[in-house]
């Protein structure tokens, strides 16, 4: 969902308020503190890309989500990450009153650049594992002789 007359990463968190911006900004600070992520706005939230998409920062009227491509891999590190989707992927839910320590919040955005840095982009090993078989690879089946 695009957010109207928001183009850059610095206009998304200028048009939040409140508690979320107040988050937004911590997560934020936390994720560009930690590594070389290159920031874009993309898919209508923060998208943060280290070797392919590694996590999100995506605010929403009555949460905001701190996601990772790969992130059901890190429960260890926060156990309240919810896994869903494709690429592995794993989000913590933040509402009013909820905090996320800056440590915490660096641990998950290292822990995103490690995994990318080892594994590649999320979106091709995705891809590797969905592509249709070669034909020689297909199963066959042993045709049945009619009478």
């Amino acid at each position: 969902m695009r957010t109207p007359g928001v183009n850059t990463p610095d206009e998304y968190v200028a048009s939040l308020d409140g508690w979320r911006l107040k988050l937004v900004r911590a997560l934020r600070q936390a994720v560009r503190a930690t590594g070389p992520f290159e920031e874009q706005l993309k898919w209508g939230h923060l998208v943060y890309f280290h070797e392919g998409p590694a996590l999100l920062i995506r605010a929403e009227a009555e949460r905001v989500l701190y996601g990772f491509w790969r992130g059901q891999s890190f429960l260890a590190l926060e156990p309240r990450l919810k896994p869903g989707g494709k690429y592995d992927m794993a989000t913590l839910e933040l509402r009013e009153g909820d905090s996320l320590s800056a440590s915490a919040a660096s641990a998950l955005a290292r822990a995103a650049i490690e995994a990318n840095e080892q594994l590649g982009d999320p979106r091709n090993a995705a891809r590797a594992r969905s592509a249709p078989r070669s034909p020689r690879s297909k199963p066959t089946r042993a045709k049945r002789k009619r009478s």
